[in-house]
């Protein structure tokens, strides 16, 4: 197929690594997502990083806000072999304790975390187990003094605090950070991105945090991470979204896919619908979405429910279908099929030829 994507020329930075996966210096933006079950419930919170990384999650965070919750993490950490990061505020005894039971990263906002001493043990112990640190500065937990020199949580009051963060850190001599900075408005968060961009070399974790339900939460966060993207900014992300984490990363994932930086599962092309259709198309969908959200193989699959764009689709994807009557005609490679597919069993029987042509291209790939 042609390639219709404009190269990103990314930004340089440092090279740091969460667990096993590499962040910054072109390294493939990783994908993160956080657990909301309690994190004491040790059963449901495995359950759901289980479910996380069936949809190709690449880090984990888990809010630590108790001693409770510090030593549910410590089997959790065990029975797991994902990147887990242990996201601490207030409390930079739990930060400690969270590297002592085997996190693979801290997250805290040291404007919250208190007294210089508090955050010089977080560090001194991360250092000592060569454990990284994103430094997380969000528009809703800003220093007082900053917060009062700027009036509001504005771009240059965020990059100001990160900055902050960054040169105590630097004067430790701990160099294995990774900042944020994140606002619930999308022009403040992109702005101060910006900003720092051109400030620091270390890797920058991007996102618009409490963007919103899972429909305008998905429209903010993909306007704020695509922009920052488009121009090279951004080496790992999380979709904040009021929803099943699951949802983020699928989120994440097709924002990544759109703009040709990474691939993984399927890239459904179907039509919006219309009284020509032959079958229901958003169903058909919804159904596959749902059932191949296991495959991390990259493939085109349009699907389209009558002949007026159709057989021009079909001809451009890995797989096509276009809508007949009663049954269906099938394409793969471009090349029209001899069988149709039965329109009252579709999706039962596109899934197993995305299977198998999933299965195809992994072989090939691999080869």
């Amino acid at each position: 197929m042609m390639n219709k994507y404009k190269a990103i020329n990314r930004r340089k930075s440092n090279r740091i690594y969460v667990g096993n996966v590499p962040i910054g210096n072109n390294a493939p933006i990783s994908v993160q997502s956080m657990t909301n079950t309690k994190t004491t419930d040790i059963q449901d919170t495995i359950n759901q990083i289980d479910q996380l990384k069936r949809v190709g999650v690449d880090i984990i965070r888990i809010s630590i806000p108790t001693k409770e919750a510090a030593e549910a993490f410590k089997i959790i950490k065990k029975k797991t072999n994902i990147p887990l990061i242990a996201d601490i505020h207030f409390d930079y005894r739990l930060a400690i304790k969270s590297i002592q039971y085997g996190a693979d990263c801290l997250r805290i906002n040291p404007g919250n975390i208190g007294k210089k001493r508090k955050i010089n043990e977080i560090v001194s112990c991360a250092k000592d187990n060569n454990i990284p640190i994103r430094i997380g500065i969000n528009s809703g937990s800003l220093e007082h003094d900053i917060l009062k020199k700027y009036k509001s949580p504005l771009p240059e009051a965020l990059v100001e605090s990160a900055i902050r963060s960054i040169e105590h850190f630097d004067s430790l001599n701990f160099h294995q950070f990774k900042v944020s900075v994140k606002a619930s408005d999308v022009f403040s968060a992109v702005k101060a991105n910006k900003i720092l961009a051109k400030k620091i070399t270390q890797p920058i974790h991007i996102g618009i945090t409490e963007s919103g339900s899972i429909r305008n939460g998905t429209v903010k966060s993909s306007i704020g991470i695509a922009s920052l993207l488009s121009e090279g900014i951004g080496d790992t992300l999380r979709v904040s979204l009021a929803a099943h984490p699951i949802e983020e990363v699928k989120v994440g994932y097709d924002i990544l896919k759109v703009l040709g930086i990474r691939f993984r599962g399927i890239n459904f092309i179907a039509c919006p619908t219309c009284s020509r259709q032959e079958f229901d198309v958003i169903k058909v969908v919804k159904d596959l979405e749902k059932k191949l959200e296991d495959i991390e193989t990259s493939m085109d699959v349009s699907i389209i429910g009558c002949v007026v764009n159709g057989l021009g689709e079909a001809k451009m994807a890995n797989l096509g279908v276009t809508g007949g009557y009663k049954k269906s005609g099938l394409y793969q490679d471009g090349i029209r099929q001899k069988n149709k597919l039965n329109n009252k069993d579709i999706v039962r029987e596109l899934e197993i030829y995305i299977r198998k042509k999933s299965s195809e291209l992994k072989n090939k790939n691999d080869n």
